[in-house]
């Protein structure tokens, strides 16, 4: 067999250092296998390698290392495999009928390491198989084979009898029993893979470098055969980057993002992309039909829902949606839940592609299946007719008791997951602990600073960084338009970006000056007010401002006629923001920090100076308050990061000091 195909090559290194045990071998080949985006997407696929180990009597025991639940093949470590015993595995094979749940505690139980993670429930399958080590692939060259009227028949084209075809079952015990009970009928020696319909592919050796050599041999004849039928599936899309969308059409997504939100009964995040596969598709006459006859294989689902939406009609989705789990959902034995009725694939002739998901991550991962999905669509329909399997069969996955029970077992979700905050001057200081709080509180953020280390000053998949001054309206609105095309929308906007002139007396006082304070202070605060407004006004579950404002407010004191001024226009500028903004739901709130010392304001000499006016140490400075306390940075993020959740869901127009207590202002 030729070792090289098109778009799959044989990356395994001959010659390199033994590995130090199976469990290395495994390592090493799953790696391998699961850093190739066309054969395995985003916990995918499986692999195993057989072995022993030592028990605590001392006894040498044979074990399946196989892949544990939740670890990527991509990145998978030695503490991702679990070992089971190979003898409890091979009489679970000998029962007929073994519900998944309880197939779950059965392999919980022949753990050796009862802290390892829980096996793939497809161990059995890997347990039966008489070979060493097993790869187990989802690559989109096998689906868009198997997605056919006649799949076998293209199997057998490709391949003749040097594979085992295993008509499609649920994955689980079903699967390994039939495999079981095909494997006894028809397995010979020079068998080199199995090929599970609408599924995926097995290959297995004497060694990882065997297995996955055999993968690699059986995928470069299946991209030959497409090839030469025009069929060919592209790898990926290089393309793929993240849209910027005009700020009319970042508005017009903040309302479908709503829309989307109400009907899951949570803030979801949605995302735009740009990629030439989804252009090319969207221009196809059948592209609607296509893309909403199924997904490439059934293991999407549980991430893509069964169909995409084609257009921007949230309720008609829904309800067909609704429609979907009344009809099917007598398939299970037990009451199902109804999961939430919204897609998380969105085709639309104006925005491309838009890819829905609870958090960032999740809405990404929703993005590179359905890429990969539109080449399978495409190079199917090339093939002959691209035939999924029926709504029942991918309803029995998207509902198998399994995904039912991790519904129940779901801890509480972070406060301000799925919700996205705005944070000006979020490169150091106050803003940066708003940025800190926040993300701790599951909310994405999009931090606006004029300074450029604003991009790298996180590194948090839900933080996006942009430099901008405030003072630049038509940068103030791209910078929101890119939050909406990255998150779906803005709910919450902490403006925190200030500045405080040199302290000197009133009549010493520079006119540019006084008007760069106010420009920053006053006039793009109402900038930024004026451009979050209709992205606030469509938040979810409802808008958020907050201004730092300052204790200068209520107690300014002498030199500082410019920063308490412009603080108390700004706070004023809030006030009646929360009367106006009422009526669309948005909550306005002012939070007025004093004597926060971790700020780029506060060198080391000049709170040496100011410590030793007072006759005091720096620590005695810091803490000069009723409550002899230090106000920080983060303690500050934290305040405002609450003020954000459901607790001030009741109040608007407040202004709350965070200042240790100033009597003064008391």
């Amino acid at each position: 067999m030729p070792t090289q195909g098109v778009s799959v090559h044989n990356e395994w290194r001959d010659g390199a250092a033994p590995f130090a045990d199976p469990l290395d071998e495994a390592v090493a080949g799953s790696r391998l296998l699961g850093s190739n985006a066309d054969l395995v997407l985003h916990g995918g696929g499986n692999s195993s390698i057989k072995g022993t180990v030592t028990d605590v009597t001392g006894r040498e025991v044979d074990v399946l290392f196989v892949k544990g639940s939740g670890w990527d093949l991509g990145t998978i470590e030695r503490p991702g495999f679990a070992a089971l015993r190979m003898e409890r595995l091979k009489e679970l094979l000998t029962v007929e009928v073994i519900p998944d749940p309880i197939l779950v505690n059965e392999l919980r139980c022949a753990l050796i390491d009862a802290s390892a993670p829980d096996p793939s429930i497809e161990a059995l399958l890997h347990a039966l198989l008489p070979h060493r080590a097993v790869l187990h692939s989802h690559a989109d060259t096998i689906v868009t084979l198997t997605n056919q009227p006649e799949p076998e028949a293209h199997v057998r084209a490709v391949f003749g009898d040097s594979v085992l075809v295993v008509p499609y079952v649920k994955p689980g015990f079903d699967l390994a029993r039939l495999c079981a009970v095909m494997w006894q009928e028809h397995g010979r020696d020079d068998l080199v893979g199995i090929v599970l319909l609408n599924h995926g592919l097995f290959t297995f050796g004497d060694t990882m470098a065997e297995a996955y050599t055999r993968h690699v041999e059986l995928l470069t004849l299946a991209e030959t055969y497409l090839s030469e039928r025009g069929a060919v599936v592209p790898t990926g899309d290089p393309s793929l980057t993240r849209k910027s969308l005009p700020v009319t059409q970042a508005h017009e997504l903040a309302s479908f993002r709503k829309n989307v939100s109400e009907a899951a009964g949570r803030p979801m995040v949605v995302s735009a992309s740009d990629a030439e596969t989804v252009t090319r598709f969207l221009s196809r006459e059948d592209a609607a039909d296509l893309s909403t006859r199924g997904p490439a294989t059934p293991d999407h689902i549980i991430r893509t829902k069964r169909l995409p939406l084609v257009g921007r009609d949230v309720d008609a989705y829904v309800t067909e949606y609704q429609e979907y789990f009344q009809t099917n959902q007598h398939r299970a034995d037990e009451p199902l839940e109804i999961l939430d009725p919204t897609p998380r694939i969105v085709l639309d002739d104006g925005w491309g592609l838009v890819t829905v998901g609870k958090t960032l991550p999740e809405a990404d991962q929703v993005r590179d299946i359905a890429v990969h999905t539109l080449n399978i669509l495409t190079a199917g329909e090339a093939l002959g007719s691209y035939t999924p399997l029926d709504a029942g069969q991918l309803f029995d996955i998207e509902y198998w008791d399994l995904e039912q029970a991790k519904l129940r077992k779901a801890g509480k979700r972070p406060a301000l997951q799925g919700q996205t905050a705005v944070v000006t001057g979020a490169a150091s200081g106050i803003g940066r602990g708003c940025v800190a709080a926040l993300l701790e509180a599951g909310a994405n953020v999009v931090g606006i600073d004029v300074a450029d280390s604003v991009a790298d000053a996180f590194t948090h998949r839900g933080w996006l960084g942009l430099q901008v001054d405030v003072r630049d309206h038509d940068a103030v609105e791209r910078a929101l338009a890119e939050a909406a095309s990255r998150f779906g929308g803005v709910d919450m906007l902490i403006a925190a970006a200030g500045v405080f002139a040199q302290s000197a007396p009133i009549v010493d006082v520079s006119a540019d000056e006084w008007k760069r304070t106010m420009s920053i202070n006053v006039d793009a605060m109402q900038t930024l007010f004026a451009a979050a407004h209709p992205y606030l006004a469509r938040a979810v579950p409802y808008g958020r401002v907050t201004l730092v404002g300052s204790k200068n407010l209520a107690a300014p004191g002498p030199g500082a006629s410019a920063y308490s001024a412009s603080k108390a226009a700004a706070t004023q500028l809030a006030r009646v923001a929360a009367l106006e903004w009422a009526s669309d739901g948005i909550r306005v709130n002012t939070v007025h920090p004093d004597a926060v010392f971790d700020t780029a304001l506060w060198t080391d000499e000049l709170l040496a100076e100011r410590a030793n006016k007072y006759g005091l140490t720096i620590d005695e400075y810091k803490r000069r308050n009723l409550l002899n306390t230090e106000v920080t940075s983060d303690l500050v993020g934290r305040l405002v990061a609450t003020m954000n959740t459901e607790v001030f869901q009741a109040t608007t127009g407040s202004q709350i000091p965070i200042d240790g207590g100033n009597e003064r202002v008391v």
